[in-house]
């Protein structure tokens, strides 16, 4: 992709969602000077990889926050993205505003309960200081829930004990088997003895009962936790790592009949949206049968900016092929099981490679910045 990029007038790329994929998306827009608008809730990029450790340290959470206008200045627009309007081609905001485009990438992620994710129109300083909270909130537990035993559920659990290894941790999942079912059973295994390891209790097979009665991240001494095995006991604080989906808000009535039963956006090889040349899907929003990680998001990202880049000089357009399973679980900063490329891996190269840092050091530098000392 050498030489200079003759840009038509009228090109204008919009990216919806700042998330891992709209960062990469943006980057490399920017690299090759096509004007673009990134519009997140928030004004700054939350590094959530690092949520966790975020929750039980504090001073953590400012590090994975990291401001948009200082790396995008005038290309980027914080606001609430509630319609699309395929027609005249632009995205509505919940304000009324509307920024028109040629070409559009959606990257709106996936939504869950806090600590794991952060969704709303705020300041990164707000979000910082609902961290802080939360980390009071587990010091002052002396027993702590977590329900879901997925990825989220089990480096919860694992965070909570490392930092803190008197308190009890219980974690509920409804199924016997923890974590990803696309990791290799080995490896779903280990997670599971290191928690064992670190002294997590494990209530496997069982659901919560009386979830619609628990206030979660808040400390509440004595709450009664209820199973659909008949089991009773009480926590001080109950975490909810379980119930992410789609975030589909932005698309789901303008789009509506390319999505897929989750909510997510259905996609061709070139990750484009069904029926659509011009429109691509990027990260959790995109159907595309892989785990949803960040790593996946910057792929599919390059292969979005590639594919605009090439219908703007006439060449063919590249395809995305999904590959063997790599994910990395951080069990706290000490520890960490995982497998790449299919290959299972030793747990010092995981909690080298992503227990002790968490990328957060990836983040700052492709966002052009230096983290906070």
């Amino acid at each position: 992709m050498g030489g200079k990029l003759s840009i038509d007038d009228d090109v204008h790329v919009v990216i919806v969602g700042g998330g891992f994929g709209g960062i990469a998306a943006a980057q490399q827009l920017k690299h090759h000077g096509v004007p673009f608008m990134l519009i997140d809730l928030l004004d700054a990029f939350h590094h959530n990889v690092a949520a966790l450790r975020a929750s039980v340290q504090s001073g953590f959470a400012r590090q994975t926050f990291i401001p948009y206008k200082e790396t995008f200045g005038t290309s980027f627009l914080q606001g609430r993205v509630v319609r699309i309007d395929t027609t005249v081609q632009s995205v509505v905001l919940d304000d009324g505003k509307d920024v028109r485009y040629s070409h559009l990438i959606l990257c709106t992620g996936s939504d869950g309960p806090f600590p794991g994710k952060y969704n709303a129109v705020d300041s990164y300083q707000k979000a910082i200081e609902k961290y802080e909270n939360i980390v009071k909130e587990i010091q002052a537990a002396d027993s702590v829930l977590v329900v879901g035993g997925g990825a989220t559920g089990l480096e919860m659990a694992a965070e909570i004990r490392t930092e803190y290894p008197t308190k009890k941790v219980i974690l509920i999942h409804s199924h016997e088997a923890l974590a990803d079912p696309e990791l290799l059973p080995c490896v779903r295994e280990q997670a599971k003895q290191v928690l064992l390891e670190k002294g997590v209790e494990l209530l496997l097979g069982q659901k919560v009962s009386n979830m619609n009665e628990l206030e979660f991240s808040v400390t509440r001494k004595g709450t009664v936790v209820k199973t659909d095995k008949d089991e009773q006991f009480t926590v001080d604080l109950v975490i909810c790592c379980a119930g992410n989906k789609i975030n589909s808000d932005a698309y789901r009535s303008s789009l509506g009949g390319c999505l897929a039963e989750n909510g997510a956006l259905k996609v061709n090889k070139h990750m484009q949206i069904e029926g659509f040349t011009n429109i691509y899907a990027v990260g959790d929003c995109a159907n595309v049968s892989e785990p949803k990680m960040a790593y996946h998001a910057g792929l599919h990202a390059a292969v979005a900016v590639t594919n605009i880049i090439n219908s703007m000089s006439g060449k063919a357009l590249t395809s995305y092929h999904t590959g063997n399973v790599t994910m990395l679980l951080a069990m706290g900063r000490d520890d960490g099981v995982g497998q790449f490329n299919g290959y299972k891996l030793p747990r010092f190269l995981v909690t080298k490679g992503k227990s002790q840092g968490l990328l957060l050091w990836k983040s700052w530098r492709e966002m052009g910045q230096k983290a906070p000392s």
